[in-house]
């Protein structure tokens, strides 16, 4: 049966853009200066549109944006005549289709998902129940630099509020407290999460949060310091630091988070629409609460499209206890037009139907009619 012509997609459009990151993204993986994102518009047969984003990182999740472009073409051809409103199934016909592209998956998602929300005249995190509306706070992520440059940036971001700094680490032990530690002695009042992207060894992993103790630093979480399939090694670095462990490149589906439980590999998820989509982002999400697990919520480097949709989800299901949705900030540029906005740390929610924003389309797009 056809869709509704209220909700039916009319035609998709995908368009590459250039984000210059201000200073170079650094991790221990691999840097980008540039985030190379796909933007997508899904129009209606009505008239109504919405907007995604394909943010892939390729040193992390080793999606790249010309295999993300062509799965996200090939993918929507078979979107067209379908009804957002059955915005669940066409996100499980995604994974079957794209199921090894979850960033572009997660594009066609939110693009999906904004204009279902549009056409009902909702925001976006009014349809997953707006259990938490309100202003949040987020970290800010300080990348993998030298010292002088490292305490440069803190302070940049210390006079604008922000007080938890996401270190990116895992390259040089040593190099890694020093930072950490002319940090602590410039701004005494900032807390750390340690950010090691699979970088450490397990004796690594011990030397930094030792070196961090031995200068009295506050560390409030370590994320990923061991490779993604070492879970008994995060099992063990949970009790013999004492410090609460979030796992990011280990969990990139369901599954995964129930091996995650299973081995008690982590204190909290942290949930990334860009590795998992957004219907099986929900999944975790849902999956890590009933166990009791907590959750943390961030994402590659993303304009305010892709973590606009991320905040919905944060406003929309509540119990999200560690907010790292700051890479619009490290952005040279700004592309978005409406939706949240920060307020220094603060994200600040919207009112208006979906994400409630909108982009100047390139004349190089790409239409899939």
């Amino acid at each position: 049966m056809p869709a509704p012509t209220s909700f039916a997609i009319s035609h998709i459009d995908l368009w590459p853009v250039d984000l210059p990151i201000t200073d170079p993204f650094v991790v221990a993986t691999g840097a980008r200066a540039v985030a190379e994102n796909i933007f997508v518009r899904v129009t209606l047969e009505s008239g109504a549109q919405g907007y995604g984003e394909i943010a892939p990182f390729p040193e992390v999740g080793g999606e790249d944006r010309p295999a993300s472009l062509r799965a996200a073409t090939d993918a929507s051809k078979t979107l067209r005549g379908q009804s957002v409103a059955q915005w669940t199934r066409l996100a499980h016909v995604l994974r079957e289709m794209i199921g090894g592209y979850p960033a572009a998956r997660c594009g066609l998602e939110t693009a999906i998902l904004d204009t279902f929300c549009h056409a009902a005249s909702m925001p976006l995190w009014a349809l997953w129940g707006g259990a938490d509306v309100r202003p949040r706070e987020t970290d800010i992520t300080i990348p993998i630099s030298d010292q002088e440059k490292t305490v440069s940036l803190a302070r940049g971001w210390h006079e604008k509020g922000f007080r938890l700094l996401k270190m990116k680490v895992g390259k040089d032990v040593e190099n890694d407290v020093r930072r950490l530690e002319a940090v602590h002695r410039a701004l005494p009042d900032i807390a750390f999460i340690g950010d090691g992207n699979q970088g450490y060894s397990r004796e690594e992993c011990l030397a930094f949060t030792n070196g961090v103790k031995r200068f009295g630093g506050r560390l409030v979480l370590l994320e990923q310091p061991l490779v993604r399939d070492d879970l008994e090694g995060l099992s063990a670095l949970r009790h013999l630091t004492g410090i609460p462990m979030a796992a990011d490149e280990s969990v990139r589906s369901l599954n995964d988070a129930r091996e995650v439980l299973k081995q008690n590999a982590a204190d909290l998820i942290n949930i990334k629409i860009m590795k998992t989509g957004i219907v099986e982002a929900l999944e975790i999400a849902q999956f890590a609460r009933a166990s009791g697990l907590g959750l943390m919520i961030g994402g590659m480097v993303e304009a305010r499209i892709a973590m606009g949709c991320s905040f919905a989800m944060v406003l929309g299901l509540g119990g999200f206890d560690v907010l790292d949705l700051d890479t619009p900030l490290l952005l040279g540029d700004d592309p978005v037009r409406g939706g949240y906005c920060y307020q220094g740390p603060w994200l600040q929610p919207w009112d208006g139907p979906g994400l409630d924003l909108a982009v100047d389309v390139s004349r190089n797009a790409t239409t899939i009619e």
